[in-house]
């Protein structure tokens, strides 16, 4: 990913680079049209809902998909999810099993997704659509696919980081982008926006006329686990979409960060790069902490020595989401009966 300086987050201001490579995000914005125009080549029995985004990565999807999945299991169904596999060697379509897959295997997401519901992953989503529909699930969900048609959508949820919005609202690689605002929105059925009250108000300022949908704020908040964080010093690494997220997380909760490490999203976890992070830790006395997805990949022989912040994603109204689901649990629970 671009840092934000060469996008700029604003839609009024973009950057010279930005405006010089507009051209060809006009010709990715047009590919992306033409993609999402053909019909779908596998519709499940089930109904499909679909969390995507029109950002390139770092919008918290993953966590999004986990509310959705326990908050219909809190409902008596049994949701399965599908994914690309992004970062893993398996073109699929395979099940995910946590026991015996490795995130260099199946992708880090689909293997933390796989503890909390049965998880496919395929290179060709329809390929994972149609396993998924032969196992014993009456809902299914799609990790990322918004500008994928391969497999027909009953509900597409779209999951913006508030704090940067939809950067200067360009296309790749002028922009974030792998969708225009107007046209991804006007495929989408809700949009979902992350952040703290001070993030949600300026992207309502900024991108709130381009929303012609449902609109529900949520914020990702730390999973109570018991450990007080208040004045541990902490060597901490992520490789996520935005990094420093996390680390802020942490900087709420107390923590003392002594080191950051910020890695590239779905990096290798290698024991070399794990024994520069252990030996930087023991010299400054700190303890090593990252995200459930960076430990999922890490090697076998350090994950008693790293601690995990588990977070989760806490929507302010489930009223709106609930009514917008609501068709796709009926037909849900019509298939299980």
């Amino acid at each position: 990913m671009r840092p934000l300086s060469f996008w700029q987050n604003s839609p009024d201001t973009p950057g010279i680079r930005a405006r010089l490579l507009s051209p060809l995000g006009n010709l990715y914005a047009r590919a992306t049209a033409r993609r999402v125009a053909r019909p779908a080549a596998f519709r499940p029995p089930m109904p499909v809902i679909c969390v995507g985004n029109l950002n390139a990565g770092g919008t918290g999807k993953t966590p999004t998909v986990l509310a959705l999945v326990q908050h219909l299991q809190a409902r008596g169904l049994r949701p399965g999810v599908i994914s690309r596999g992004h970062g893993g060697r398996l073109p699929g379509p395979v099940e995910v099993n946590e026991r015996r897959h490795k995130a260099e295997e199946t992708g880090d997401e689909p293997l933390l997704i796989s503890s909390f519901a049965r998880t496919w992953i395929g290179r060709e989503r329809a390929t994972a659509a149609r396993a998924a529909a032969e196992a014993e699930i009456d809902i299914l969900l799609m990790d990322d696919g918004h500008q994928n048609p391969d497999v027909a959508k009953d509900l597409s949820v779209i999951v913006v980081d508030a704090a940067r919005g939809f950067g200067n609202g360009l296309c790749l690689p002028a922009g974030p982008l792998r969708d225009p605002v107007a046209q991804g929105l006007a495929r989408a059925d809700v949009l979902i926006s992350i952040g703290n009250e001070a993030a949600q108000s300026t992207f309502r300022a900024q991108w709130g006329q381009y929303v012609k949908i449902p609109h529900v704020n949520a914020s990702l908040r730390a999973l109570e686990t018991g450990m007080d964080w208040e004045g541990t010093r902490v060597l901490a690494f992520a490789g996520i979409g935005h990094p420093e997220k996390f680390f802020g997380t942490l900087r709420y909760l107390g923590a003392e960060l002594v080191q950051t490490v910020p890695l590239d999203d779905h990096q290798p976890l290698t024991p070399t790069l794990f024994k520069r992070l252990e030996t930087d830790a023991k010299a400054i006395g700190a303890q090593l902490v990252t995200t459930e997805k960076d430990a999922v990949r890490l090697p076998k022989d350090f994950i008693r020595e790293v601690l995990t912040l588990p977070v989760r994603l806490h929507i302010d109204d489930w009223k709106t989401l609930d009514r917008l689901l609501a068709p796709a649990i009926d037909a849900a629970k019509d298939l299980s009966r």
